[in-house]
């Protein structure tokens, strides 16, 4: 088996919409004692591993999320790299890397990536139950500089989501108006006026209408629409800036 490099990683920050918040999926770390067995920290960390020898960066991070999360072939992109000297300076993390991991680096460089998924529809699978959704607003307590990590993943898929329609990532196939604007809200932290983001909406081209609605739903059921990466790709020249 291929060994790790020593100070050398990467870091998913796995995004997700459940249609009324943005979540981010993070895994449990525990240390015990290990003489007692009781138990010295609870916390959680984004996806995260170190790199194998002679393997390629996104390698990495696919076989990461693989491992992790049982997920595969999901929106997957570098955002940022972390190389700070202190990055693991934190009394715990110290412990944790003493005790778990003594051939890692004091100083680890972290190439950072970002997912995107429809966490209404994709959860972590049985193999996987130290792995769970938390909303972006609403965090654990966090290992490392994880919670720096989601804050600059969230302002790149920010940056991004006002140039490029990525956002189709995080919904369903089929999705209404209303959960498009809940999305784009959430991600935002703002709020829109229903009836200028419906306008807005109307002049992209690569959402299309279905002659359906909405089923199984309590209220009225609204029509449904669908993201053609083709029609967007034929159009990419009349993109809209999605500014708020």
């Amino acid at each position: 088996m291929k060994a790790y490099i020593p100070n050398l990683s990467v870091d998913c920050v796995v995004f997700g919409f459940d249609h009324e918040r943005l979540n981010v999926m993070l895994t449990k770390r525990e240390l015990l004692d290990p003489i007692t067995k009781d138990v010295i920290f609870i916390d959680y960390t984004v996806l995260g591993h170190h790199v194998l020898e002679g393997e390629p960066i996104d390698d990495a991070a696919s076989r990461v999320l693989k491992h992790r999360t049982g997920l595969d072939h999901i929106y997957l992109e570098q955002f940022y790299t972390f190389g700070g000297l202190d990055r693991m300076s934190n009394e715990k993390d110290q412990m944790w890397t003493k005790l778990k991991y003594p051939m890692i680096s004091d100083h680890v460089i972290s190439v950072g990536y970002y997912s995107l998924v429809d966490s209404f529809e994709v959860k972590p699978d049985d193999k996987h139950e130290n792995t769970q959704w938390f909303p972006v607003d609403d965090l654990p307590a966090l290992g490392f500089d994880h919670k720096e990590m989601i804050e600059r993943a969230l302002e790149f898929l920010q940056r991004k989501l006002r140039r490029e329609p990525i956002g189709f990532e995080l919904l369903p196939e089929k999705f209404t108006i209303s959960q498009m604007q809940k999305l784009y809200e959430c991600v935002f932290g703002a709020k829109f006026d229903r009836r200028n983001f419906r306008k807005k909406v109307s002049q992209m081209k690569y959402v299309i209408p279905l002659d359906e609605k909405q089923k199984g739903v309590a209220h009225k059921p609204a029509q449904v629409f669908i993201f053609s990466k083709d029609v967007y790709y034929r159009t990419k020249k009349e993109k809209l800036d999605f500014s708020v």
